[in-house]
């Protein structure tokens, strides 16, 4: 080989590694970008710019013109400043870029929170008081195999279908030791149970609806089929396809749980996964950790489902060994830590110990 050739090889060499070595940095970068929170803007390389580049690319982001380009562009950096202030206000939690970094706080509303109709069910039973002398300092359902994959609702505010149906998931693994994952369609689908009192609290399908409502509705219509049989569309179908030769598990009664934190984690621990309305403000650049802000309204406007508690000390320091809930979400895996959100046991914080109930007895049908 003469040294022409030699030099061409070792550039080739060369181009070929910087090509391998860009490409990793690029990945590495946009993994980071789930796990970081966002940075100042003075270093040009960790600019708003480069931090879309990467949000596209780690979530497949594109857009239709180079208008809906820029205007998302600029919802993105109102977002990343709104991820900061989040960071000095919640700083025992992780806030950054994350999966809704494109869309404005009243289309996050809109998309993926849909509570209605906050009052309680006129018939809706208070859960007997629980001994809470001998409770565990950590407690997860996922541990002991009642709780099924974490779920993505999509553009659809249908969050009061996922917690009612992980409630009664949990609630049907305890009564047959079978997890099944149960139909959140048939609820948008079928149920529009509404309290007379207050005809706007109505179960709207992707326009809203509340737990202890749609638990009314599976009360009298008898049950809820396997998501198999009736899959999820993140729609309004218009259509109810409820099959009741079809149905997995009925629930018999549920009951709201107290304000008491001691005896929320009582009824968990007992009852199984529990149904929970929170105020999500903090949620949409959430990435991980404890969340505990220093304000929070408690003002709930989406539904979650209580799978467990811990009590690890993390920061700050005025936070340490205080015991924090473990919340399962419907936004995918790809938000939050791997689609849970954890919150601190504190003060009733962003209203998430308001409004819990619990499923008391299911029976099931098999087919």
């Amino acid at each position: 080989m003469d040294r022409n050739s030699s030099l061409f090889f070792l550039f080739s060499l060369l181009v070929v590694s910087a090509i391998v070595s860009e490409t990793e940095n690029l990945s590495a970068e946009s993994d980071a970008l789930i796990r970081q929170v966002v940075d100042g803007d003075d270093d040009p390389r960790l600019g708003a710019e480069h931090h879309f580049s990467l949000f596209k690319h780690r979530f497949g982001k594109s857009y239709a013109s180079k208008e809906e380009h820029d205007y998302r562009f600029k919802v993105f950096k109102a977002n990343l400043r709104r991820a900061r202030s989040h960071q000095n206000l919640d700083p025992s939690a992780v806030h950054g870029v994350t999966k809704f970094s494109d869309l404005t706080p009243s289309e996050f509303r809109k998309q993926v929170l849909g509570l209605r109709g906050l009052k309680l069910p006129s018939d809706a039973n208070q859960a007997p008081i629980l001994p809470t002398d001998d409770l565990p300092s950590d407690f997860d359902w996922r541990d002991h195999g009642a709780v099924t994959p974490v779920k993505n609702q999509g553009s659809c505010g249908s969050c009061w279908s996922f917690s009612t149906t992980g409630a009664l998931e949990g609630a049907h693994y305890l009564a047959t030791g079978e997890l099944v994952s149960l139909s959140e369609q048939q609820l948008v689908d079928c149920d529009h149970e509404c309290d007379p009192e207050e005809p706007r609290s109505c179960d709207s399908g992707c326009n809203g609806g509340l737990m202890n409502s749609a638990f009314e509705y599976i009360l009298k219509s008898g049950g809820v089929m396997r998501e198999q049989d009736y899959p999820y569309t993140a729609t309004d179908r218009g259509t109810c396809k409820f099959d009741k030769s079809k149905i997995a598990a009925s629930v018999t009664n549920f009951s709201v749980v107290s304000l008491d934190e001691d005896q929320i984690a009582a009824n968990l621990v007992k009852n199984g996964p529990l149904a929970v309305a929170i105020n999500s403000v903090f949620m949409q650049t959430y990435i991980g950790g404890v969340s505990c802000p220093y304000i929070c309204s408690r003002r709930q406007d989406h539904g979650v489902l209580l799978v467990g508690f811990g009590s690890a000390g993390y920061a700050p320091i005025r936070l340490k060994d205080k015991p924090y809930w473990i919340i399962k979400n419907s936004w995918g895996e790809n938000w939050g830590e791997n689609g849970y959100y954890k919150i601190c046991r504190v003060r009733n914080i962003c209203g998430v110990d308001s409004l819990v109930s619990t499923v008391a007895a299911v029976h099931t049908t098999s087919h």
